[in-house]
């Protein structure tokens, strides 16, 4: 009467959980992020100048903000440059 849906060559994917740990700045507490720690933001930055994505960067939504925001009053100061 029915018959069975045959499955093709695709396997399910199951989601893996990962355990989230907090971001460089919740784990130190920090409130403000300096624009003027230079070093600090070029870990954020690829070697072009880009802003690292939150997933790869690895931090949480509100200190990728400021982060960001560090990173564009830095550049505007010509501490850390548009594109390379």
């Amino acid at each position: 009467m029915f018959k069975k849906k045959q499955q093709t060559g695709r396997k399910r994917r199951v989601k893996a959980v990962y355990e989230r740990s907090e971001c460089r700045y919740c784990r130190d507490k920090v409130k403000y992020i300096d624009y003027k720690d230079v070093d600090g933001l070029q870990k954020l930055l690829t070697q072009r100048g880009k802003i690292f994505s939150r997933k790869r960067s690895g931090n949480c939504a509100g200190c990728q903000r400021k982060a960001q925001l560090a990173i564009k009053r830095a550049r505007f100061m010509a501490l850390l440059p548009y594109t390379t």
